[in-house]
């Protein structure tokens, strides 16, 4: 795999608070990164107009919004996202509303990703919510709906990416966060794996955030997981 093709695969989060703490961080990491993800944090401090500014430079977006709403709210919320330029958009993976998303975005290059089980909750989590499913069930359900709906990929812990991949089959992308390299600390992430393992399992992208974004030389932090990811 080439280092450009590589590069496609990491994705950082600018889980940042404000647009010009995010612009540094896209400035620190230069060339090393091609990939952004932006969700709410930044979304709701001037993001969305600064991803439309990341995909007309030639860098690649990964809009985190979850939709999930009506369906006729969904669908005129992905039209307009479809006019953004960028390239992944995440919504819950709610059979509807995935429908709903499929077809507002025929005929675009927009990748929708349906999110499954968040990688911060776990089994009592899901309980405490009213489901009735472990995690790993409730995955393999939401990943085979979402496959049904014509989906372009999955958002799901690395720990069930190998599941995944065997459902969903080879052309769908499997989208990994709870990433964390080698020795470091989960945080609040329940379900993580590190980046060598998370491709050897099935997973097309990795989202990485806090171990980047969190440390004083972000750049040799990415530098790093990409090694890790070659190993794969």
């Amino acid at each position: 795999m080439t280092d450009a093709a590589l590069r496609e695969r990491l994705i950082v989060g600018l889980d940042v608070p404000t647009l010009q703490a995010a612009e540094q961080v896209v400035s620190e990491l230069g060339d090393t990164v091609s990939f952004y993800k932006i969700g709410y944090q930044l979304a709701f401090a001037g993001g969305l107009g600064f991803a439309t500014e990341l995909a007309s430079s030639g860098k690649k977006v990964f809009l985190d919004m979850k939709l999930l709403d009506i369906d006729n709210t969904v669908a005129k919320g992905v039209e307009n996202i479809v006019k953004m330029g960028v390239s992944m958009l995440t919504l819950h993976a709610y059979p509807k509303a995935m429908k709903a998303a499929v077809e507002a975005a025929r005929g675009s290059d927009l990748c929708l990703l349906g999110v499954t089980v968040l990688t911060s909750m776990d089994e009592q989590d899901l309980i405490d919510a009213g489901y009735e499913h472990d995690p790993h069930t409730l995955v393999l359900i939401r990943a085979e709906q979402a496959l049904q709906a014509g989906m372009g990929g999955i958002v799901c812990a690395a720990t069930e990416a190998a599941v995944v991949r065997k459902i969903v089959g080879p052309e769908l992308a499997v989208v990994t966060p709870g990433i964390r390299p080698t020795g470091s600390d989960a945080g609040d992430q329940k379900r993580v794996m590190t980046p060598a393992d998370a491709l050897r399992s099935g997973a097309s992208h990795l989202v990485v955030a806090r171990p980047i974004v969190g440390v004083p030389d972000r750049k040799a932090a990415a530098e790093a997981i990409l090694a890790e990811m070659s190993n794969a």
